[in-house]
C-alpha cells in the first residue's frame, strides 16, 4: 500500500509541474491541494490520511496538538531551513521527522524593489488610470537617486537591498541589534546610530530582519510616528515586526507617505480584512519567496527529502 502525501496552499497548480515526483510514485501517492486550509479541526480533518506533508515556509502551523491528532503523518518537509511554527519537540515525541530545503534570497529581495519602486513611481494608481481612462499623469514620481535607504536588517536579503539602493545612488544605512559598523561597512553603506535615527532619516525603510521573539513589535506606533510624512516603509520581512494596528493608523492618517506591504497577521487575508483597503498601501499576497527558481528548489528537494526519508535515511533534518 502506497504512502499518502499532500502538498499544501498550491495556489498556482505548479507543484507538479516544478519537481519529477514519478521517481517516488510507486512508493507515494502526491496530492496537491490548492486550497489553504484553516484551523487545527480543518487541517486535522484534511490531513488525517496522510503520511508525508509538504508545507510552503510557515503559512501552516504545526503545534503539538495538530500532531497528536494526526497519528498516521511520519514526515513534513516544509521549504526553507527555518520554521518557527513546528514543534519539534512534539514532531519527536509523536514520530514524526521534519526536514527543509534551501531556499534563495533573492527572489525576496527582488520584490521589495517591485514594491518601492511601484511607490515612489505611482505604477499602480497610474496603469489603473491608463488602462480605465482615467487622468493622462495624476502623480509625482519620487527620485531615488540622493534620497536615504534605511535597511532594518543586513542578513543575505538586507545586504541584497542595500547593494541595489548603492546602484540607484541612493544613501545606504542599516541597523539592526547585533549589526556592526564593520559589517555595514563591508556592504559599503554606514551603520545608523540607532534604529530610531533609521527611521527619522531615511526616506525609504526596508524591513529585513527575522521574525521571532526578539524582533516582535519591532516597529510599533512610536517608531512610526518618527518617520518623515515623505517617507514609505516596505516590509517583505516578517508581520509580526511591524504592529498593524499602528501601521493602518498611519496610513489611514497620512503620517507617512505609504507602505509597501508583502506579509500579514494572516494569511491568506480574509476577504473583510483592513489591509485590504487602507490607503497609501501597495500590497502583494506574500510572493516574496514566490518565483519559478525557487519553487523549482522547493519541490525538487522536497522529492529528494522523500526519497531519502524511505532509503531510511533523511535529509536536511530540521531544526
Amino acid at each position: 500500500m502506497r504512502l499518502r502525501c499532500a502538498v499544501l496552499d498550491d495556489f498556482q497548480g505548479v507543484a507538479a509541474a516544478l519537481a519529477d515526483w514519478s521517481v517516488v510514485e510507486e512508493e507515494v501517492e502526491v496530492v496537491a491541494l490548492r486550497e489553504h486550509l484553516a484551523g487545527e479541526d480543518e487541517l486535522a480533518a484534511a490531513l488525517a490520511g496522510y503520511d508525508i506533508v509538504v508545507t510552503l515556509r510557515e503559512r501552516v502551523a504545526f503545534p503539538g496538538s495538530l500532531l497528536a491528532r494526526l497519528p498516521r503523518l511520519k514526515l513534513i518537509v516544509a521549504s526553507g531551513m527555518r520554521n518557527s511554527v513546528i514543534d519539534y519537540a512534539a514532531a519527536e515525541q509523536y514520530g514524526v521527522t521534519v526536514c527543509g530545503t534551501q531556499s534563495s534570497g533573492i527572489p525576496p529581495a527582488e520584490l521589495t524593489w517591485a514594491l518601492l519602486l511601484g511607490l515612489a513611481r505611482g505604477i499602480v494608481e497610474e496603469n489603473t488610470a491608463l488602462r480605465t481612462g482615467g487622468p493622462w499623469q495624476s502623480t509625482v514620481g519620487v527620485d531615488l537617486h540622493g534620497a536615504r535607504l534605511g535597511v532594518l536588517g543586513l542578513g543575505r536579503i538586507g545586504g541584497r537591498v542595500a547593494r541595489v539602493g548603492l546602484a540607484f545612488g541612493m544613501r545606504v544605512s542599516a541597523w539592526s541589534p547585533r549589526l556592526t559598523k564593520e559589517r555595514a561597512a563591508e556592504h559599503g553603506v554606514e551603520l545608523a546610530a540607532s534604529k530610531e535615527e533609521l527611521l527619522a532619516e531615511s526616506d525609504f525603510v526596508s524591513v529585513q530582519v527575522p521574525g521571532g521573539d526578539s524582533t516582535r513589535g519591532l516597529i510599533g506606533a512610536a517608531e512610526l510616528a518618527l518617520m518623515k510624512p515623505t517617507s514609505y516603509l516596505v516590509n517583505t520581512a516578517r508581520a509580526s515586526v511591524v504592529d498593524q494596528d499602528a501601521l493602518l493608523a498611519a496610513l489611514h492618517e497620512g503620517r507617512i507617505a505609504g507602505a509597501g506591504v508583502d506579509v500579514f497577521d494572516v494569511e491568506p487575508l480574509p476577504a473583510d480584512h483592513p489591509m485590504r483597503t487602507a490607503p497609501r498601501l501597495l500590497a502583494t499576497p506574500h510572493l516574496g519567496y514566490v518565483s519559478r527558481a525557487n519553487y523549482t528548489t522547493y519541490y525538487g528537494q522536497a522529492v529528494e527529502n522523500i526519497q531519502a526519508y524511505l532509503a531510511g535515511s533523511p535529509v536536511r533534518r530540521l531544526p
